[in-house]
């Protein structure tokens, strides 16, 4: 168990390899960015984050209940507001598990251990076929936009399965699934089975699902 970690809870499931603009403005998050910048070092301005359960990330009450397997965010962009805001670009490194949250500080804490991936060899056949899978549920939805397809999927099979889980349009519940998920293999092969079903939805009910994931450009970089 480590030293407690500055947790800044979601209400929504990061991924590892994802981008994440913030607006801070409550005290103790405002709290928690002033803590990472006394950290000379950049790399290690670093806290944790789990998706929200129940509840809210602002106000009294906050998160009521949280996720236990969340992820580790490193602060990469800063910008402090005239009127004590900031806002803040974290990059999430890798997944991490929260034992429980620590009361009493200035801003939350939490104690965490890292969560790795089990190391599972993901098949080509497998990664071809996710490929395929979400390839055909983004064209499905571009035409019924009328935007065009555009990007390429990584090719390693930990990567693609972090990729399709991030752009993946699903309920938070299957996207908390999708990051508990024992390693790639286990993660492609779910994440296939949702993009199935969303495209079996449109093909029968021909309308727009909740997602900007058509017309999103993307980069494995």
């Amino acid at each position: 168990m480590s030293a407690p970690l500055p947790m800044f809870p979601l209400s929504s499931v990061v991924f590892p390899g994802m981008t994440v603009p913030l607006h801070v403005f409550e005290d103790r998050y405002r709290a928690l960015v002033h803590h990472l910048l006394t950290e000379p070092d950049p790399t290690q301005r670093v806290f944790g984050t789990v998706a929200i359960r129940e509840g809210y990330e602002v106000g009294d009450h906050g998160g009521q209940s949280l996720y236990r397997v969340g992820t580790l965010m490193q602060l990469t962009e800063v910008e402090e507001n005239p009127d004590g805001t900031f806002d803040v670009v974290a990059v999430a490194r890798e997944r991490l598990r929260l034992s429980e949250m620590v009361p009493g500080a200035e801003h939350p804490q939490g104690l965490t251990t890292p969560w790795p991936d089990d190391p599972e060899p993901v098949p080509d056949e497998i990664a071809i076929r996710a490929r395929a899978v979400f390839t055909a549920y983004r064209a499905a939805v571009a035409d019924l936009r009328g935007d065009p397809f555009e990007g390429h999927l990584p090719r390693d099979g930990e990567y693609l399965s972090w990729t399709l889980s991030a752009l993946a349009p699903l309920p938070m519940a299957e996207r908390q699934l999708l990051l508990e998920a024992a390693g790639p293999l286990s993660r492609l092969q779910l994440v296939t089975t949702y993009l199935r079903d969303e495209l079996r939805a449109i093909n029968v009910i021909p309308s727009l699902p909740a997602t900007e994931v058509a017309r999103t450009r993307w980069s494995p970089n």
